[in-house]
């Protein structure tokens, strides 16, 4: 029995636990009014088994009004099951605190430069050239967020056009960038620094759309002191890419191929995920990787991205010997100097290349994965697939490089270099284009022909890589298919949150409506019901209310005979496949509030 007690905080198995039903308490239970000797937790034991005998005979007996009531859920609390894409990049939650509004460059600036903790400013839909006006925007205020207004990041841009430099630099702790474009910007549209008199931490960029840097996207680096770090931060469900546009521009402007999405020097537990990166390569020169972390990185996870015609797909670690970061608590005790990255995990990617100018380019398409004195680093479930050869689909280099390399798939090779070490299982090498959808337009998924892949992967210890880029399962089949794609349909899953919404009974007659969540699979729902608890055995000899509800619907009105007693419903739903989910949680009716005693120490 939770305690305190509080109203509607409990909630009570029915006799045949097929459902749960809410029990509402008369009042609060004040924690000091909670014994814990013997005789007290004795009445209070006594009071559960009171109020189960007093549910069971509420349900069996018909209620005095015919009155419309509204009924509690039995069952799970009622959740929206969302789409794959919406379950890994929801839509951000409303503005808690302060907003501003702001409809013009110099407005932006001001906002900016004024905020106070914790303030949201809220871009209006539009154009922005801030470099126009010599203004790029410095974030040092702690728990800014700087987003649109109405969360669509093409309505609002930030285009500079080349005129200035950085566009947004962040320089303070739990700053958000979301749901906006950046365009153009002279060197990085998004630059994360900490700063001398402190850690930068818990950056969140997300919904984002850059387009044409002048440098990297995405540029992250400690304060020239290397005393403080930006540490904890998110890059998630955006879009990165360096067009035909703009490509010529990164010579013109560096004298050199320097660009790439992501760049971070000396950043630990940065987390990269549900992003498309595209584009970064050089006629001349070599590009920067799509997502890389070196210099005394570490704990990096880089997972479920599609990275798309890039020179270098994700890189941990670059350089033979140099000077990064460290860490007191040695977490590479076998190395022998230098250190690149540390730790970190690269699972369920897409990372392709298949356009021919950039294979026919000075540098062509160099790796897909690339570790350099990255030690303890993990590759798990990749897929790297390109229509020509690239020097190597996955590396590892250097003497302190050591890695788990498992159950990726590539089209041509896993190359070791310079004395690096890896533990390799379950990887299938020169994998045929033909295993996937559409392997020359990106599309990396498995095909049901795919035998060389499907049920081929090794065996990983759970909470290392258990869904696959999409979100489903693994297994799916007998064992783990290799790549970031397992094959197959997801089993369908009980409804878990039936309930009677309201419900009516006049003359002899119940009409009920009862509410779900509609599987996103559901082509077909059955509903049924009965005078007693519906079970897999039971469900075929109950009453059919209907055998063809349309898979989307969330609410039904039933209308049946009812003279005593309750009545249990039930529902099934069937997918394209023809294959039927378990059964749901028993919704029923009628239900009864029942009231505890209140039980209380002696002297109060």
């Amino acid at each position: 029995l939770p305690y305190p007690l509080s109203p509607c905080s409990f909630e009570l198995y029915n006799i045949d636990s097929l459902s749960k039903q809410q029990i509402c308490y008369s009042r609060a239970m004040p924690p000091n009014l909670i014994s814990h000797n013997w005789k007290a937790r004795a009445c209070q034991l006594l009071a559960v088994f009171i109020a189960a005998v007093i549910l069971f005979y509420s349900l069996s007996h018909q209620p005095t009004s015919s009155a419309a009531v509204t009924l509690e859920t039995p069952g799970a609390a009622r959740q929206i099951a969302p789409t794959l894409v919406d379950s890994h990049c929801p839509p951000l939650l409303p503005p808690s605190g302060a907003t501003v509004s702001v409809s013009s460059e110099q407005e932006l600036w001001s906002a900016v430069n004024n905020a106070s903790q914790g303030t949201t400013i809220l871009i209006a839909d539009g154009t922005y050239n801030l470099a126009a006006q010599g203004y790029y925007l410095w974030i040092d205020t702690p728990g800014v967020t700087l987003r649109s207004a109405n969360g669509d990041r093409e309505a609002v841009v930030l285009d500079d056009g080349y005129q200035g430099s950085e566009t947004i630099t962040v320089a303070a702790s739990d700053v958000t960038i979301a749901d906006l474009t950046i365009k153009r910007a002279r060197t990085h549209p998004i630059h994360v620094v900490s700063t001398d008199s402190g850690n930068t931490l818990n950056t969140l960029i997300y919904n984002v759309h850059i387009i044409d840097p002048g440098q990297q996207a995405i540029k992250v680096n400690p304060h020239s002191a290397k005393i403080f770090f930006p540490d904890s931060g998110e890059i998630a469900c955006s879009r990165i890419e360096l067009t035909d546009a703009g490509r010529p521009k990164i010579w013109e402007f560096n004298g050199s191929c320097y660009t790439g999405g992501v760049d971070a020097h000396q950043a630990r537990g940065w987390e990269i995920h549900d992003n498309h990166i595209q584009g970064f390569w050089c006629q001349q020169g070599l590009s920067e990787h799509a997502i890389h972390l070196w210099t005394g990185s570490r704990d990096t996870l880089v997972e479920r991205n599609l990275l798309t015609d890039n020179a270098r797909g994700v890189g941990f670690g670059l350089l033979q010997s140099g000077s990064g970061r460290t860490y007191s608590d040695n977490p590479c005790p076998v190395a022998s100097g230098y250190v690149d990255h540390y730790g970190g995990t690269i699972r369920n990617n897409f990372v392709h290349a298949s356009r021919a100018e950039l294979f026919a380019s000075d540098s062509g398409f160099d790796c897909g994965i690339c570790l350099a004195q990255a030690c303890n680093a993990r590759l798990l479930h990749n897929t790297v697939i390109s229509t020509s050869a690239p020097f190597s689909s996955i590396e590892w280099r250097f003497s302190n490089t050591s890695a788990e390399i498992t159950n990726n798939l590539v089209s041509h090779n896993l190359r070791e270099r310079d004395g690096a070490s890896a533990l390799l299982a379950g990887n299938l090498q020169n994998a045929p284009l033909s295993l996937f959808e559409d392997a020359v337009a990106g599309d990396l998924h498995l095909l049901g022909g795919a035998a060389a892949a499907i049920d081929q992967g090794a065996p990983l210890a759970a909470g290392l890589c258990d869904e696959d880029i999409d979100g489903d399962p693994r297994p799916l089949g007998s064992a783990r298919d290799i790549g970031a794609d397992e094959y197959g349909t997801l089993p369908p899953q009980a409804v878990s949150d039936l309930r009677v919404a309201s419900a009516l009974t006049s003359q002899g007659i119940l009409t009920a409506t009862l509410t779900w969540s509609a599987p996103a699979e559901a082509v077909t729902v059955t509903l049924r019901h009965s005078g007693s608890p519906l079970d897999e055995s039971s469900w075929a000899s109950s009453q059919l209310i209907d055998d063809a509800i349309l898979g989307s619907s969330q609410a039904y009105t039933a209308t049946l005979g009812y003279t005593t007693g309750t009545v249990y419903f039930a529902l099934k739903w069937q997918n394209q496949a023809g294959d039927w989910s378990p059964l749901s949680n028993n919704a029923f009716w009628p239900r009864r509030d029942v009231h505890l005693p209140l039980v209380v120490r002696q002297g109060y």
